[in-house]
């Protein structure tokens, strides 16, 4: 990604504001899935075609993880070694998402396409948080 590009996503030079901005949109959009997920594991359940129990399980889970993330987004400069697991959690859920799809789900046409559709946000969050990463480690 050019530094152009990067700079426009994330609408700011300052490598740690994008830091702290991607940050806070996977925080926004993972803590939001885990509620919806949680609260409404029954007809998400359905639509998906994924068990309501696994659903509520992830639900807690992503409103926690996304809390986390959250609180690491809310520092001033987020210290690298927990954004890198971020990083790294949020290419493992993407990979596993995809896995799960073709080895262990048989979801809805609906569900397959969420899947995909989740994991492609999920490794988007992850690459530009590395990217940002990156670039704040080069200025400093």
């Amino acid at each position: 990604m050019s530094a152009a590009l990067f700079t426009a996503v994330a609408r700011t030079a300052a490598p740690r504001t994008a830091l702290r901005r991607f940050l806070a949109l996977d925080s926004v959009v993972t803590t939001g899935n885990g509620l919806a997920y949680a609260a409404l594991s029954a007809p998400l359940g359905r639509l998906l075609g994924v068990g309501q129990g696994l659903l509520l399980g992830l639900g807690v889970f992503l409103a926690l993880y996304g809390a986390g993330v959250g609180l690491l987004a809310s520092r001033r400069q987020p210290p690298a070694l927990p954004v890198r697991f971020v990083i790294e959690a949020n290419y493992a859920w993407a990979a596993l998402s995809l896995v799960a799809l073709v080895v262990w789900f048989t979801p809805t046409t609906a569900g397959a396409v969420w899947i995909v559709v989740q994991a492609a946000v999920v490794a988007s969050f992850a690459l530009l948080q590395q990217l940002a990463l990156r670039e704040g480690s080069g200025r400093q």
